[in-house]
């Protein structure tokens, strides 16, 4: 069996599983490792060392940085950027063996899942705990453990990360549009730098107003 493979640059020195997908005109760099039933979405670049787990699915157009790590259970969506060192847990109760003392199996321990929306980025050496959604066009600061869920356009740091502000589809911080609500639950934000808007969720605004 052969990988299905489509107009796309792998390194000689990667390992691609024969189940794997890497779609059209995916980068793939050296020393890469990308395990069975996993899925690369076109145009995605994984750099030197980075490693993707059994049915991991990463999206179109994203951006893996040297030695990124994600692991079986992590959902990526299109667009996503993750800094270089990044690691995606899987297991909330990681132990190596049972209380027997056997080998802990496939069977002994339950994937906790994580997903990444469309976007979102994931600074260098930042630890992504599992069972969490990072929000579209989210921002999680370099270094940080995330622990719970981040609100689209949500900026977090910090260990464990909190929610410090919101930022643009452009990277930059955001500032409210003089309060102005909407009856879906959302306000109204603007870029500081490009003026463009956005509508974040009312309850992660109102929980970051809170503790700033």
């Amino acid at each position: 069996m052969v990988a299905t493979v489509a107009m796309s640059r792998i390194h000689s020195t990667a390992e691609v599983h024969p189940t794997a997908t890497v779609e059209d005109g995916a980068i793939i760099w050296s020393y890469c490792q990308i395990r069975e039933k996993a899925r690369v979405g076109a145009r995605s670049v994984l750099g030197r060392g980075a490693y993707v787990d059994a049915e991991v699915t990463i999206g179109a157009d994203c951006k893996l940085q040297n030695y990124v790590c994600t692991f079986i259970g992590v959902t990526l969506e299109d667009g996503v950027f993750v800094g270089p060192h990044a690691c995606f847990t899987n297991d909330l109760r990681p132990r190596a063996i049972r209380p027997d003392g056997g080998i802990k199996g496939p069977h002994d321990w339950t994937i906790g899942k994580t997903l990444v929306k469309y976007g979102a980025a994931i600074g260098a050496n930042a630890t992504v705990v599992c069972g969490t959604t990072i929000g579209r066009w989210a921002l999680v600061a370099a270094g940080s453990v995330v622990t719970k869920d981040v609100p689209d356009y949500g900026m977090v740091r910090g260990n464990p990360a909190k929610l410090v502000g919101f930022v643009s589809a452009e990277g930059f911080p955001m500032e409210a549009v003089d309060n102005i609500r909407s009856a879906e639950g959302t306000v109204l934000m603007r870029c500081t730098k490009t003026g463009n808007q956005y509508a974040v969720s009312s309850e992660a605004f109102d929980i970051w107003r809170k503790k700033s």
